[in-house]
Formats: structure tokens, sequence, C-alpha cells
């Protein structure tokens, strides 16, 4: 099945929030199914998928530091968490049969692998899933960006930014309705417009090396799969 797929290989990246579904805090299991079922759909396509997890559900290190708390130590912290995250993910795809293994860029070998890029393309080759754990192992740098980055390094063909909404608009529709959908932006549009669509540091990377990052609602299912496929799926971030 694979020569449907206009991506062979990509990077999800999933807000911390976005585990929460109506949940205030922590890992709701219900959504946690669902997202293992939209991966294991793709994967069974034929796509190699890695995965980045932000950690707002449980601590977000820039919230951390606006509160008094050392912007180094809060990071780390916010890091320690996305492996939590990445252990619970884990678990909801091997229930189902997806083989996953989980590397950290903070080395903690009881309970993951450490991040070492050839063995990471060679899981993906393998047809198992990879979770990219504790962002890029240092502190200023958000997990979009680390998002970017590994999408970089295993030479992915998209990054698929995971959202509540389908796609990006010139406001917040959830607090105004008439906010307008783009379906296709430039790196530098999204840049100097504001968008925050995700940090300048990730736009800016991918921009870079020329990375298409796709923006689409998550709770819609299929839709990981169709982004996949190449069809016209939320917005699309490109040259």
């Amino acid at each position: 099945m694979t020569e449907k797929l206009k991506y062979k290989r990509m990077v999800l990246k999933l807000s911390g929030e976005a585990l929460m579904g109506g949940d205030s805090y922590g890992i709701n299991t219900k959504v946690l199914e669902f997202v293992a079922t939209e991966v294991k759909e793709v994967v069974l396509a034929g796509a190699e998928l890695g995965l980045v997890i932000g950690a707002g559900n449980i601590f977000r290190g820039v919230a951390g530091a606006s509160k008094g708390m050392d912007r180094t130590t809060a990071d780390n912290m916010g890091m320690l968490a996305t492996v939590m995250n990445s252990l619970a993910m884990q678990d909801a795809l091997e229930r189902i049969g997806v083989i996953t293994r989980v590397m950290s860029a903070i080395p903690m070998q009881s309970v993951s692998e450490p991040y070492i890029r050839r063995r990471a393309t060679r899981h993906l080759e393998k047809g198992r899933v990879v979770i990219f754990a504790a962002g890029t192992g240092n502190p200023y740098f958000t997990t979009d960006s680390a998002g970017v980055l590994r999408a970089l390094e295993i030479d992915a063909d998209l990054v698929i930014k995971a959202t509540k909404v389908d796609g990006v608009y010139d406001r917040d529709p959830v607090f105004d309705k008439s906010a307008v959908k783009f379906d296709y932006l430039t790196y530098d549009q999204v840049l100097q417009k504001g968008l925050r669509v995700m940090d300048a540091a990730g736009i800016a990377l991918a921009k870079e090396d020329h990375l298409p990052i796709m923006v689409l609602d998550m709770g819609v299912a299929g839709n990981i799969k169709r982004a996949a496929m190449g069809e016209k799926v939320g917005t699309l971030i490109a040259d």
C-alpha cells in the first residue's frame, strides 16, 4: 500500500494538552487509544512514523519559569514529563500490536533507549514507531523545535502538527467565529503574520531545509493517513 503514500517518513507532533481530552490534567486513556489507532492505521499503510509529544498536560517549563522557578530547572522538568507521556503512548501502541521504541534525549536506560540517530532510522526502516522523548535534551527549546529537528535528522518527508482545530487561522477560531482559515502558507508568511502555529525556531529550521509542515485536527479519524497520502487536510506550510 506504500505506493499511495505521498509522504513515506513522517514525524507526528502532539501537544501534551491534547492528551488530556476533556480532563483538566494528566493523560486521558480514551485519547491515547484513539491516537494509537490512528497511528496504527498509517503504519499499516506503509508509513514510517516518529512521534514527539509535549508535556503541557503535566508540566510546562515556561509556566514554571513565569512563577519564579529557574528556567533551566523548569525546562528540565518539562522534558522529563514528556518521557512520561511517551511511555504512556508506547503502552497504548503496543497493546494494539504496534512495535514501538521510546528514545530519550536525556539518557535514562531503565525506561528508554538513548537517542541515537542511526539507531532511530533503523527502527523506522524495520516498521517500528519511534517516540522521541525529552525534547532536544536542552532547555530553552520547545517540543515543536524538537519535532522539526528530529524530522530533519531522520530525513522525514513531512511534519504533522496535530492540534484541536482543523488548520491555521488568522485569529483564534475558538474565541472568534469570524476567523479565516488558511489552506496554504509559506514559512515567511507564518513568521511575518506572527501566527502561533509553532515557535519561530521550529519554523525557521523547517524553512532552511524545505521541510513541509501539515497542521490538522487530531480529533478527526483518518486525518493523519489522509495527510500521508497527500490529500488536502488542514493547512500546509511549505515554500
